[in-house]
């Protein structure tokens, strides 16, 4: 500033002098008042504007800061997510073989069930013919005695007794089952 005056002074003095030529009187007010501006400066103004660059400064840290803190939070936040993402993965791979081990089992359970209701639906038909099987034998029995009687009753009307009669009946009965079975 003191440079860009110093030829305006010169100019305003109006005596011949030149570049080189220099007012004492001039150049010393011009440097007590600069040294006054200064200090008025350095007292009133430069603290205040360091107090707000100082400010600024701090503001800008904290945000830094914050922002460096919410990086952590949220990387946190995204590590906890990943883990609940693989920790729902795993679980869903537990039930998955859960589920299909239980319907081994109960596909297992089944065809068993199957199994014994089909051989007790085998025994039941099987004990079913032999109790008609043997009502059969029993009906044929009555059926061929009754025709044995009456066949022997007219071939052998005359030659035997009825109780002959009744014991060639009754030994042809007895081997009838052996014959039937």
């Amino acid at each position: 500033m003191l440079f860009t005056m110093l030829p305006l002074l010169l100019a305003v003095e109006g005596g011949g002098g030149g570049i080189t030529n220099v007012d004492r009187t001039l150049f010393v007010a011009t440097l007590v008042l600069f040294a006054i501006f200064a200090f008025v400066l350095a007292k009133f103004g430069w603290k205040p504007l360091l107090h707000v660059i100082e400010e600024r400064e701090k503001s800008v840290r904290e945000a830094v800061e914050g922002a460096e803190k919410a990086n952590a939070e949220a990387q946190s936040l995204l590590d906890k997510h990943r883990e609940l993402v693989k920790e729902a993965g795993r679980e869903r791979d537990e039930i998955m073989k859960r589920a299909l081990k239980e319907a081994e089992q109960l596909k297992a359970e089944l065809a068993a069930t199957a199994r014994s209701e089909s051989e007790q639906i085998l025994v039941r038909a099987k004990e079913q013919i032999e109790r008609e099987k043997n009502q059969a034998i029993r009906e044929l029995r009555g059926h061929v005695a009754d025709l044995a009687m009456e066949a022997a009753a007219k071939i052998v009307t005359a030659s035997l007794t009825p109780e002959a009669q009744r014991k060639l009946v009754d030994d042809f009965l007895k081997a009838l089952p052996k014959q039937a079975s």
